[in-house]
């Protein structure tokens, strides 16, 4: 396939060699030496505005600004939560795109100090991402064919919840409001539900499913309770589910089907896991939004009602006040967006996978960071991930290294800090208020994303001291976290199979 920079590259040379040839002695008459001139001015114009305009288009791996400037702030404070119930329990609206605020995990806990919750988000990023890429080494057919009883369906998690991030959903009817975390990485919808033989402590009241009148337990033999890897069933005939987390969290009880409410926006009849038996540190939420790509998630669930399409744009908390946001519909899918194809992996559905051709820095492609190393094979292994719940971006080790080195040959002339946590490459900024760094574009197929500086140089501390927000892993997964979504508006096209950025999507 001839791309454009191939087409561009052709057409030079094909200037260049009509340019010499018109040049070469020949013998020729006045007329035809006056003709061969003009075709020179001619050619020789052509080739200039040809030049001028292959190094001022955009074009893969052919990228002209090398720095940009990083405007240097502080940790972010613990943010505030501001949810008016009375817009929430206003009338419906089904014309209404649905759109929600969402608020970063921090805000359940305000008496930590920035530092602290650096270090509990680290902590979390490191346990998400060991479960991650355990489940990606699982062979979803494995659960299906452990038997009759329950077996771990998801494996994703968090030693403190499951995602970053969480938004305000009414549960019922009429709708009960409790704070649930939307989680790219997993699928199914749960909450804890009364009574509970075993629940941790959430900020709101326990949902009580006999106080709604839309509540509906799942029969054992309906095809709701087939989708499940490992149905149960009870005394009374209702399906049952378990999901498991890999820090050891886990929640079960009855699956059943339910209206949660967004803002204005009734959903009815969602697969909603009702759990009795819930154990684990969830900060509060009362449970979670499954946003993955298998059958139980809420996306997938809802397709015919919004088209099968959500985005998100996660605002750096660092430098803005205005909220993130999720929104579910047409309108979720922005103009600007650059899409890249989703990739199917054979042995696991919930995953978003995208394909990762390279790296650049500074304008120019990294050195042995080829393409194959984030391949996905036809066995399921490796591959590159979107994930919006893991917040530093995971690359296999290989990979890493290339990045890491070139990165720092473009930011030698900025002060070495020592290693923080997990990031070996840092840097010492105490006393400036903004620097120049190397650029960090990320080429996907179809799809250059130009990362801001504040994407991938992030402060660790309140003393100047930023880290490359990059790390390797001995995985053949790659993770794309957050920390490098924030500020796109990030849009799934799952009719389309395909994954969007668009810059400066938070506005």
């Amino acid at each position: 396939m001839v791309t454009a920079a191939t087409a561009s590259s052709l057409f030079i040379y094909s200037l260049f060699h009509t340019l010499c040839t018109l040049s070469a002695p020949q013998t020729a008459t006045m007329e035809g030496k006056k003709k061969t001139t003009n075709g020179l001015l001619f050619l020789s114009l052509a080739l200039t505005l040809t030049l001028s305009a292959a190094t001022t288009t955009s074009l893969p791996f052919q990228l002209q600004t090398q720095t940009l400037t990083l405007p240097l702030h502080s940790l972010p404070h613990p943010p505030t939560l501001s949810w008016p119930e009375a817009e929430a329990l206003a009338e419906p609206d089904p014309e209404e795109a649905l759109s929600l605020n969402l608020h970063h995990i921090d805000a359940l806990s305000s008496n930590k100090t920035p530092e602290q919750l650096f270090h509990l988000r680290l902590q979390r990023d490191g346990k998400r991402v060991q479960s991650l890429l355990t489940l990606a080494v699982l062979n979803s057919s494995h659960a299906r064919r452990s038997g009759s009883g329950f077996s771990s369906s998801i494996i994703s998690g968090l030693a403190q919840g499951s995602g970053e991030y969480f938004t305000r959903i009414g549960v019922g009817t009429p709708a009960k409001y409790v704070y649930m975390v939307l989680d790219t990485g997993s699928d199914v919808v749960w909450l804890q539900c009364a009574p509970c033989r075993k629940c941790y402590t959430q900020t709101d009241p326990v949902f009580d499913p006999t106080k709604s009148r839309t509540y509906a337990g799942i029969p054992c033999g309906a095809p709701l309770c087939r989708r499940l890897d490992s149905p149960g069933c009870n005394k009374n005939k209702v399906c049952q589910y378990q999901v498991s987390y890999g820090d050891g969290s886990f929640t079960f009880g009855d699956f059943s089907t339910e209206t949660l409410t967004f803002r204005r926006t009734r959903v009815t009849r969602v697969a909603v896991g009702c759990g009795h038996d819930n154990e684990g540190l969830f900060i509060g939420a009362a449970g979670l939004l499954g946003l993955g790509r298998g059958r139980l998630s809420f996306p997938v669930q809802t397709g015919r009602r919004f088209n099968q399409k959500f985005s998100y744009c996660l605002v750096d908390r660092s430098a803005s006040a205005k909220p993130s946001s999720v929104v579910f519909g047409d309108s979720a899918v922005s103009r600007t967006a650059r899409f890249t194809p989703l990739l199917q992996n054979p042995k696991l559905d919930t995953f978003y996978y995208v394909e990762l051709l390279g790296i650049s820095v500074g304008g120019a492609p990294v050195r042995g960071l080829s393409a194959s190393l984030f391949r996905l094979d036809s066995a399921g292994n490796g591959g590159v991930i979107i994930d919006s719940g893991t917040s530093v971006t995971r690359l296999t080790r290989p990979a890493y290294i290339a990045l890491r080195d070139a990165f720092r040959v473009g930011a030698s002339r900025l002060k070495r800090a020592s290693e923080f946590s997990l990031f070996d490459t840092c840097f010492d900024l105490s006393g400036l208020t903004e620097v120049k760094v190397p650029t960090v574009v990320l080429h996907f197929r179809g799809a250059d994303v130009s990362l801001p500086a504040s994407n991938y140089l992030i402060p660790v501390d309140n003393s100047g001291s930023f880290c490359f927000a990059f790390a390797g892993t001995m995985s053949g997964l790659s993770i794309i976290g957050n920390i490098q979504q924030q500020g796109f508006r990030v849009s799934y096209d799952l009719g389309s199979s395909r994954v969007g950025f668009a810059p400066r999507g938070c506005v």
